[in-house]
């Protein structure tokens, strides 16, 4: 395994491109309460298909789902394109091959991005992190429901591919949203900070594991919001209301004045809480080595069995 500080150049160097900004030095992003405007109904997309404007992306690791069947006129993006191995599986890749991966895809910067896909909704909320850390997250939504509830509704499904149209996106990137294990060491007794584990409650109390793990547990301080628990009806992939969400971050001390800090594995769990923090407007990171980087790293410590009491909301 790289020294912390070999891994600490290799991020920072993954992230960087031109007008980024220094992590230390970024001023954090405080978002509304909550952002309506990342969550879409099946009857927004549909009655907004025609509008050239908006990009709907298919997004899975396999594309014969897409071919199979998909919203009409969807493009198709695979999500391996945004979760490379580098010292750990799921990890974003260059910036600049985050952009490139979208404008393939067509977004172009005046669009509305509406992503949906497989792997049980992990797909699309990954690819809603990354475009986020590239700053076209404020002009992006998931379907909510996915292709199951469009599917239902009874609006239209094909098989066709849609036509290739490169897009030009202007990336902003906002490099401050993605942390390594050093940020969150230095941060673990920070009283404006909320560490939230997005992983089965078996595997944050160290019950359960996997061979990647090399230490059973959780980081201490973190919080146990298992990313499934999202949805109302696991099925068709709805999300809660609002209100419900937040109830579940309050109870684990998410305020609008911390910053809600999300890991899991390897980093596609905690995409989709990351999804949910910023749908709420909470300021969102993500620790995007997650556990099996932390767990490796033999200094830091590891905390098993249930989470310690939450912060005070």
């Amino acid at each position: 395994m790289k020294s912390a500080p070999r891994r600490a150049t290799l991020i920072a160097a993954a992230l960087a491109l031109p007008g980024c900004v220094n992590r230390a030095e970024a001023v954090e992003t405080r978002e509304p309460q909550p952002e309506a405007s990342l969550l879409r109904s099946p009857a927004w997309v549909a009655a907004h298909l025609d509008d050239p404007s908006v990009v709907v992306i298919h997004v899975d690791r396999d594309r014969r789902t897409y071919d199979r069947e998909h919203i009409s006129g969807a493009r198709f993006l695979s999500v391996d394109v945004l979760a490379i191995e580098r010292d750990v599986p799921n990890e974003l890749p260059p910036l600049a091959d985050v952009k490139a991966a979208f404008e393939r895809a067509g977004v172009f910067d005046g669009s509305q991005v509406v992503l949906y896909g497989g792997m049980d909704g992990l797909a699309p909320a990954r690819a809603f992190f990354a475009l986020d850390v590239i700053g076209h997250g404020h002009r992006t939504a998931l379907l909510d429901g996915s292709l199951g509830a469009w599917r239902a509704e009874g609006y239209p499904i094909s098989s066709e591919a849609a036509e290739p149209r490169l897009g030009t996106l202007t990336s902003k990137p906002q490099p401050e949203r993605v942390v390594d294990a050093e940020w969150v060491d230095a941060h673990l007794d920070d009283p404006g900070v909320v560490l939230v584990d997005a992983r089965p409650p078996d595997e944050f109390r160290g019950d359960a594991g996997n061979g990647d793990v090399a230490r059973r547990g959780h980081i201490p301080t973190a919080q146990n919001l298992f990313w499934r628990d999202f949805f109302v009806d696991r099925d068709a992939r709805r999300m809660r209301p609002a209100g419900e969400l937040r109830a579940m971050f309050e109870r684990v001390g998410a305020r609008d004045d911390r910053t809600v800090v999300v890991y899991c594995r390897t980093g596609m769990q905690s995409s989709f809480a990351y999804f949910v923090s910023r749908h709420l407007g909470y300021p969102t990171k993500m620790y995007d080595g997650s556990y099996v980087d932390w767990s490796r790293r033999e200094h830091l410590p590891v905390e098993r069995g249930p989470a310690r009491r939450a912060r005070d909301t």
